[in-house]
Order: C-alpha cells, then sequence, then structure tokens
C-alpha cells in the first residue's frame, strides 16, 4: 500500500529524513515517533502527497506521487490532520459524509447506503445518534472522533493519521486505538504518528524513528521501540518495565 524509496523530506533547516526506505502492505501498522519539531507531521503530508518530497519517491497503491488523478488516490488514501478546521458550519452527518465524495462522480449525490457507512462510522467511534448535531458544538474530542469517522466512512486502504489521540481522555484514546487495530485486522494499512512509545508497542507491529537530524531508525516495533533508543530519540534516560501486562516506559 505505501513503498518509498531514497527518500528525502525536510523542511526549513531541518532534515527530517534522507534516503528513507518504507514498504507498508495491506494488514501492516506502523508508529513515527520523535520529539517536538523533528517533521513527524511533515513526512506524514508528504507520504499523502500533500507537499513535495525533496527526492526520492513514494508510491501508495501503486499510484506515484505526486498523483495525478486525486480522486483516485484518495480512494486509496486517508488522511487525518492534527487540526481540525471547519470552515463551513455543517451538522456532523454531511462532516461524515465528506469521506464517501472520493467514491462519487462528481455531480452524485450521496446514497443511502452512503448515509448508511457515515452513521455506521459514528457508531464505531462512539457517537451514534449526533449526526443531526451542529458541528461546533461538539468539544475537542467529539470533534477528532468525527474526523475519525470521516477517514472510516471513506473507507481508503492505507490510513495515515498525524496525532489522533490529539484531544481524547484516556478511555477513547484505548478505543480509537482499538478501532485501528481492527482496520489492520481487516486488510487495512495504518500510520500513525504517535507520542505515547508503550502504546506504539502495544498496539503497532512496526516503528519509525526521527532524530531531528535526517537520520531515522525502522523497523519491527520491538527492536526498534527500546529503553536505549528511546532515551537518545528523546533526550532524556527511560527505563522498561514488562510486569504491568503489556511493557512500558518510564522517564528515569
Amino acid at each position: 500500500m505505501l513503498t518509498t524509496a531514497a527518500l528525502d523530506v525536510s523542511i526549513g533547516s531541518v532534515d527530517v529524513c534522507r534516503r528513507l526506505d518504507l514498504s507498508l502492505a495491506r494488514g501492516e501498522s506502523l508508529a513515527i515517533l520523535g520529539r517536538n519539531g523533528a517533521g513527524k507531521s511533515t513526512l506524514l503530508a508528504t507520504l499523502a502527497g500533500l507537499r513535495p518530497a525533496q527526492g526520492g519517491r513514494i508510491a501508495i497503491a501503486g499510484i506515484e506521487l505526486p498523483a495525478r488523478d486525486g480522486r483516485a488516490l484518495a480512494a486509496q488514501r486517508g488522511y487525518l490532520a492534527q487540526q481540525q478546521h471547519d470552515a463551513f458550519a455543517t451538522e456532523v452527518l454531511e462532516a461524515v459524509l465528506a469521506g464517501r465524495h472520493p467514491h462519487l462522480s462528481r455531480w452524485e449525490w450521496e446514497s443511502a447506503g452512503d448515509r448508511r457507512i457515515a452513521e455506521q462510522a459514528l457508531a464505531t467511534v462512539g457517537l451514534a445518534g449526533v449526526g443531526s448535531r451542529p458541528l461546533h458544538t461538539l468539544s475537542g474530542g467529539e470533534r477528532q472522533r468525527v474526523a475519525l469517522a470521516t477517514l472510516l466512512a471513506q473507507q481508503p486502504g492505507l490510513y495515515l493519521l498525524d496525532e489522533p489521540l490529539t484531544h481524547l481522555d484516556l478511555n477513547h484514546q484505548i478505543a480509537t486505538l482499538e478501532i485501528l487495530a481492527g482496520l489492520v485486522r481487516d486488510g487495512a494499512a495504518v500510520v500513525a504518528v504517535l507520542h505515547d512509545p508503550s502504546l506504539a508497542l502495544r498496539y503497532f507491529a512496526r516503528a519509525l524513528l526521527l532524530f531531528g537530524s535526517g537520520e531515522s531508525l525502522a523497523g519491527p516495533a520491538p527492536e526498534v521501540l527500546t529503553a536505549a533508543n528511546l532515551s537518545r530519540l528523546y533526550g532524556h534516560p527511560l527505563r522498561r518495565f514488562d510486569g504491568a501486562g503489556h511493557p512500558v516506559f518510564i522517564p528515569e
């Protein structure tokens, strides 16, 4: 679903990655971690085709970026931005129905089937019954879940999510990660920018660390997410504990 070859990405004076090779198939997941300012969001936007790379190549489901057919790309790739911006007043269900647009022709209206898909997406994120509410009346956490529901309604093969746990309380953080894990089990590919290495190790099979100087480290999560690597990544010593059912990393 996603491949990069010798990918170079930078923003301003920051080298995000140099000659990065990645390959992510259906049914695989990747967590991206790094310090603030390391370029995690920049890399994700580049992978989504929303900004140009400085070198190398990116392909999504065989579509080389930059893509000439944006609708075909949108049918394969869903992108969740870090911040949600609502340019127009709308109801919740109408916002989620926007996820169906890549599957419609230019002047085609949403069908009853599209509405059922959108309603099911809202139910999946725990917002059944709020479809008629004005979007601007929702809390930040609810708005984040609406954004995820929009992606679920889009039904892409590749999900690219920039800090999907933003504004969510612990209960909804875990619920969101369980939804993403379910997508992977159903055959989607999922890439997410995260801040918690313990959750990344628990829910993602692979990990990519961005060190902020062009250096990166990618591989199976148990091999990449070690106390030594994470201590170097964050510039603070961390210790791993294995007695809580799932490994956790604690600052020393």
